[in-house]
């Protein structure tokens, strides 16, 4: 039950609470513990309770043992977590959005070192108008295997309004894109986790190489890095240090910068050189990213769609009529 004021017992414990338990020397002081167990328990000690020395019991057992009761009354929950739990506001968010959830009690359930197996799999085919890279599965969309699952994502949203698809189409349609508007999907990351700030540098740095090889290999006209974070990660393996902030811009980059460059092997097929895909940063769709309102978002998106319309239109590429489309909407 709570305290009141008029208990004669602290009304915050401040993290102290074990001195009203235990001496110095691990003797029981007799009074505090009788006056707070008839608090907490509602029951008074037995005399045989007094008697009994802790030196057969660690401090540490004893601790924990009182604690599940101390901490079901008093206890607020962000103090039950571990030291080590990221911090819940100013984060960055994976591919999907998904929130760590709030408090302790979310990050104390963290993906395991191992971490799940996602179902998401590459929409890579070869020769895309556009390939969208993200920073990693989120954990509904490693488990539904469709992309930017989560509701609160903008990805979805984006894609229609700046004119990349037709419609807003749903995650489900994650695999329809290559066939639809000739665009696919990828990540810098395979391992799911319920927020980006799980993924280490070493981890983005790691997916670089993997990534410029996939590149490579289905040649798509363009990419499209969803986030800040996954160009900063492409600028620390290509420069061997981190983006300046001078040096950062949203939108087509440098082609010096393009990726996935294919270069000719000597007494090799000068035709299977290639001078890779240009890159264009875009925002992050996380709906939990607040650095950036709305608009501000729309405005790159729509540079970007109004090039992909361009480069459709120049491929002499249909877009799917309604009937098309809707195959798969209504499911």
């Amino acid at each position: 039950m709570p305290f009141t004021d008029d208990e004669d017992v602290p009304r915050s414990f401040n993290g102290s609470l074990d001195k009203y338990i235990h001496s110095p020397n691990g003797t029981p002081n007799a009074s505090p513990v009788k006056s707070l167990k008839r608090k907490l328990d509602g029951k008074e000690d037995e005399e045989k309770d007094e008697k009994k020395t802790p030196a057969r019991v660690s401090p540490r057992k004893t601790r924990s043992s009182k604690s599940l009761t101390q901490s079901t009354l008093i206890s607020s929950p962000s103090r039950q977590g571990t030291r080590s739990a990221p911090p819940q506001t100013g984060r960055d968010s994976n591919s999907d959005g998904t929130e760590s959830g709030t408090g302790a009690n979310a990050s104390s359930a963290s993906t395991p070192s191992n971490g799940p197996v996602s179902r998401l799999r590459d929409s890579t085919p070869e020769n895309l108008v556009l390939l969208l890279i993200g920073v990693n599965p989120g954990i509904m969309t490693g488990q539904t295997g469709h992309a930017y699952a989560h509701p609160s994502n903008l990805y979805w949203r984006l894609l229609h309004s700046s004119g990349i698809t037709s419609f807003r189409h749903p995650p489900s349609d994650t695999y329809r894109m290559p066939e639809l508007y000739s665009i696919g999907n990828t990540n810098i990351v395979v391992r799911p986790t319920r927020d980006a700030s799980q993924l280490s540098k070493a981890e983005m740095n790691a997916g670089v190489p993997v990534l410029e090889e996939k590149i490579g290999r289905c040649r798509p006209e363009a990419v499209c890095l969803v986030g800040k974070g996954i160009w900063e990660a492409v600028w620390r393996v290509k420069h061997g240090r981190n983006i300046k902030k001078e040096e950062f811009k949203y939108g087509w980059q440098d082609e010096s910068e393009n990726m996935g460059r294919v270069r000719p092997v000597l007494g090799g097929n000068s035709e299977d050189s290639w001078l890779g895909a240009r890159v264009f940063v875009a925002t992050t769709t996380s709906g939990l990213a607040a650095s950036m309102s709305l608009p501000e978002k729309q405005a790159i998106w729509n540079e970007l769609g109004t090039w992909v319309k361009e480069r459709r239109e120049a491929r002499g590429f249909v877009l799917p009529t309604m009937s098309q489309a809707l195959g798969s909407l209504d499911n």
